[in-house]
């Protein structure tokens, strides 16, 4: 059986996620320690206890996510999971998966990620832009949909999520004409999604510029587990294609559908979203039914584990 561990880089945020891991397993309190040293605050109570409003500002919710899946990650790993052969992020995931696989320090991917947030959300201003999932409508049909809504601003598809779920991204007008054009066009469904920022499209090449400078001086070891990347779905296993492809992820989309058809290529027969919520199951058994999805991101989701063949008795 091959395994591919994935890291989720949107979904469940909110307070209390990682609490029940750090009180149950050494392991995963010392990774939050970790996290609040590295970042000089206490990012762990943030995790913790909230407030809402502030978890998910942008440059808290980036690390927070990382420090999650690390620490389930490790207690994963605490438990006997086998090593996978792959690993791959969604988005921001993506950083947790080159810690996963030994290319990038804990530490550094926090520092990272929060600024990485931050550029983000100085990129455009609040109400700028906007973000939107269009639902069971083909890519071929949707680009001459964002091409008529565009109107001289942006809009772009952002997060290739599935064959049934395409996210757009752009300034808010173009945004929400692509949305009664995609109804229109016959779309099931098109929802408004409230995020602080329009991710992964060209209006975040200022802060792909800012943080090359970041990723430039950070160290990227040869990766230990070959990653599948979300710049262009491709298996990289060296430092310098790690680096290059957080780079170039900022403003342009998510590739998951191809992501995880490349997982199935390859042979991997089980997937293990490790971190806070389970969106990325949900795509990957709407991608490949063959693939059999699990998650960890709390001590509840032991349960779900046992039925892998490889855990012993937790």
């Amino acid at each position: 059986m091959k395994i591919a561990f994935l890291f989720p880089g949107q979904g469940s945020q909110f307070a209390g996620m990682g609490l029940d891991l750090a009180e149950r397993y050494e392991v995963a309190k010392r990774t939050f320690e970790e996290a609040d040293e590295a970042l000089g605050f206490a990012l762990s109570t943030l995790c913790f206890e909230g407030p809402d409003e502030e978890l998910r500002r942008t440059e808290n919710t980036q690390p927070a996510l990382v420090a999650v899946s690390v620490a389930a990650l490790r207690v994963l790993r605490s438990l006997g999971a086998p090593a996978p052969a792959f690993v791959a992020g969604h988005s921001l995931g993506e950083y947790s998966a080159l810690v996963a696989a030994g290319s990038l320090d804990f530490a550094d991917a926090l520092r990272l990620v929060r600024r990485r947030g931050q550029y983000m959300q100085e990129a455009v201003p609040m109400g700028v832009g906007a973000m939107a999932a269009i639902l069971k409508m083909p890519l071929e049909a949707l680009e001459g949909v964002l091409a008529a809504a565009a109107q001289g601003e942006v809009v772009t598809a952002a997060n290739l999520n599935s064959p049934d779920q395409i996210v757009i991204a752009g300034h808010k007008g173009a945004v929400e004409r692509a949305m009664e054009l995609a109804k229109a066009a016959g779309a099931k469904r098109c929802v408004a999604l409230p995020v602080s920022a329009p991710f992964h499209c060209p209006l975040m090449r200022p802060a792909q510029e800012r943080l090359r400078a970041d990723l430039d001086a950070t160290l990227f070891a040869e990766l230990g587990i070959p990653l599948v990347n979300n710049w262009r779905a491709a298996v990289v296993s060296s430092g310098a294609e790690a680096r290059e492809g957080l780079y170039e992820q900022v403003p342009n989309p998510v590739r998951w559908v191809e992501t995880v058809r490349l997982l199935a290529a390859e042979g991997v027969t089980q997937t293990i979203e490790i971190g806070a919520g389970k969106v990325l199951c949900g795509l990957v058994k709407n991608i490949d039914a063959s693939i059999q999805p699990l998650s960890f991101g709390s001590a509840a989701d032991l349960e779900g584990l046992g039925a892998a063949s490889w855990t012993r008795s937790l």
